[in-house]
This record gives structure tokens, C-alpha cells and sequence, in this order.
């Protein structure tokens, strides 16, 4: 779920910034500049693993700060395919189930992929999969709140620089994972536990 990332960055610190040690003034820096953040065809930012070499800084002209080419590695979220994972349904949809793993809600279960037969209902706006037994048809709900166990199947990377002014200001994710429960064990933690 989490791996560690090397990358190299120019950091820049400001003058008000050099009476500190230099490896604590770029990690705070770096943090500033990618927690939380996502790194096209990386992953989800979350915070600074170690700094592995510091290159010579310079001052250049008309600007009083440092720069610095800083190799380091950094954790990010960045799911392998085919890992199991456990969430909570943020909302359910026409276009599936939404989950969220608390700091990372970007996870889509399209019906397709969803435990089979499966239909939406309407009224209370909740996925529900008919289940039969001998007794007959049972249908188990998909409600806002509940944990559900998912494999990711696969994950989109969409490139969100500014590209100009557009008329649609539709806010796109920048990373989002693709699920599925289609098999044995998959789904409500509460469908498997009894």
C-alpha cells in the first residue's frame, strides 16, 4: 500500500531560513511542497522518508535564497494491483460504490465489478446484491458507513496541470483506483463475519 520513492528536487529556501540546519529547513520545504500531493504516474504524496545526498546550493543573482539539489526518498500511496484493501463506502451511485480509506476517498467499484446479481436502489440511493440461499432471494445492502474489503484492479492517473482557461471548471481526481468484490470474501466486512 505504501512504498518509499526516490526523486531528486531543486529545493529553495529562503533567507529568513538560514539561521537553521540546512537537512531541517529542506524536509519541512519538501513537505510543504508534496504532502498530500499527487505525483503523476507515482502515487499519493504523504511525507519525507530520509534525504539520501545534498548537492551544492547557490545564490543567484536578484534572489537571496539558497538552491539546493536535494536526492531523497519519500512514502507515497501507490496500491500494487491485485492488493486486497479494506475501506469504508463513502456513497453509492449510479456509477458505483464510492470508498474512502480516510485519507484517501478517490476508490470506484463499478457495478460490473460488484458481487453478482446486483442492482441500485433508487430510494435509498445504495447498491444491494441479491444473495440466494435455499430459502430464497436475500438482499444485502451496501450502506454509507459500512467496511467493505476490495481488490484493486486497476488505477487512472489524470494530468491536472493548468492547461489554459477552460469554460467547465469540473474538478477532476487526479488519481483514482478502480476495485472490484466480485468473488469469495470480498464486499461488507458484516457479509463474511457470521
Amino acid at each position: 500500500m505504501f512504498v518509499v520513492v526516490e526523486m531528486v528536487d531543486t529545493v529553495r529556501i529562503p533567507p529568513w531560513n538560514f539561521h537553521r540546519q540546512l537537512n531541517d529547513a529542506i524536509a519541512e520545504e519538501l513537505n510543504k511542497k508534496l504532502a498530500n500531493k499527487v505525483v503523476y504516474n507515482v502515487g499519493l504524496c504523504i511525507c519525507l522518508y530520509d534525504i539520501t545526498k545534498l548537492e551544492d546550493s547557490y545564490i543567484f543573482p536578484g534572489d537571496g535564497a539558497s538552491h539546493t539539489k536535494v536526492h531523497f526518498r519519500y512514502v507515497v500511496f501507490h496500491p500494487f494491483l491485485d492488493e486486497i484493501l479494506v475501506g469504508k463506502i463513502k456513497y453509492c451511485s449510479q456509477e458505483g460504490v464510492h470508498v474512502s480509506l480516510g485519507f484517501f476517498d478517490d476508490i470506484l467499484i463499478p457495478p460490473e465489478s460488484l458481487q453478482q446479481p446486483a442492482k441500485f436502489d433508487e430510494a435509498e440511493q445504495v447498491w444491494v446484491w441479491e444473495y440466494e440461499t435455499d430459502e430464497g432471494a436475500h438482499d444485502l445492502y451496501m450502506d454509507q458507513g459500512e467496511e467493505i474489503r476490495f481488490r484493486v484492479v486497476d488505477e487512472l492517473f489524470l494530468d491536472t496541470s493548468p492547461t489554459g482557461p477552460t469554460t467547465d471548471p469540473e474538478k477532476e481526481s487526479p488519481y483514482t483506483l478502480m476495485a472490484s468484490i466480485s468473488e469469495p470474501g470480498l464486499g461488507l466486512l458484516s457479509w463474511w463475519s457470521n
